[in-house]
């Protein structure tokens, strides 16, 4: 059966453009990594950490290589496991097997993981398809050895004036709890930890116009947040951006704090442990935060 897909929106009309080739998909999701972010609490902050890591007997069947490997703040690494057709039982066997030697990607590159707490995993299962089958597994929370796994479909488009459109369709539940520290409330709002951090600066930003850098410093120092600090000035953290590869700051315009004598940006790099210090702390300059 021939499938003919056309997409209408604000009156462009889209034709399938797909990937010709697992390598093209990768190098897509390479130069996009935010499509690979899985929700709005501990999953949405992410960074590629490397990509075709060879693991040897990664597989039960021999070596294997890891397509793409991420960083969801400074909290999880993510394996991403990639088909340019459908996903299902197979490929999640095959995730199953690199998860099994996730002892073994870590000393590949001491660089990966650099935080003073062990990492958390998760693993991701990428395709343009997926069977109804695996459909069912991830939505009622499919874990691996204490691993959640999330699968993701991305479908390409292009429009007649040479646009692209990508729509991606993630399935993942991860069962959250409050030990989590995975969402908090702050002035009626409700943010995940890295959001969080930049939202109380910005606030007490607000209310102290006439805060510098050296006074921000005083108030939240460095040890909070540990490898990175609270924040950092915009060229620091532009800096991080260009010369690693890996943003370690919100770096966009509107996630940008302006001081009296510096603009800043704040760390999206937050644990279950700096978050806490970070909370203690703004609670005791009395700011109210609620854990959920």
């Amino acid at each position: 059966m021939e499938v003919f897909r056309q997409v209408t929106a604000n009156n462009l009309t889209l034709k399938d453009y797909p990937f010709w080739k697992e390598l093209a998909m990768e190098a897509y999701l390479l130069e996009n990594e935010e499509i690979l972010k899985l929700d709005k609490e501990n999953f949405n902050d992410v960074t590629v950490l490397d990509a075709e890591i060879a693991l040897k007997q990664g597989r039960k069947t021999g070596d294997g290589r890891i397509d793409i490997l991420v960083k969801y703040s400074a909290e999880y690494i993510g394996i991403v496991e990639l088909k340019i057709n459908e996903i299902n039982e197979f490929s999640l066997r095959q995730l199953e097997d690199y998860i099994d030697q996730k002892d073994q990607i870590l000393q590949y590159d001491k660089e990966y993981w650099t935080e003073n707490v062990s990492p958390k995993w998760v693993g991701v299962l990428v395709g343009t398809d997926i069977s109804n089958e695996l459909i069912d597994k991830l939505i009622a929370g499919y874990e691996y050895n204490g691993v959640p796994i999330a699968g993701m479909t991305i479908k390409r488009f292009r429009s007649s004036e040479n646009e692209i459109f990508v729509i991606s369709d993630t399935f993942f539940k991860f069962k959250y709890m409050s030990k989590d520290y995975s969402k908090f409330y702050f002035n009626g709002q409700e943010y995940n930890k890295g959001r969080l951090v930049n939202a109380v600066i910005r606030h007490f930003v607000d209310n102290k116009p006439e805060t510098t850098f050296s006074d921000l410093k005083q108030e939240f120092p460095n040890s909070i947040q540990g490898n990175f600090g609270v924040f950092d000035t915009k060229a620091i953290a532009d800096g991080i951006f260009q010369n690693s590869g890996r943003k370690r700051h919100y770096i966009n315009p509107d996630e940008e704090i302006k001081l009296a004598d510096e603009t800043i940006c704040t760390c999206t790099q937050w644990n279950l442990e700096n978050i806490k210090a970070f909370i203690n702390r703004a609670k005791q300059l009395g700011l109210k935060i609620e854990i959920k």
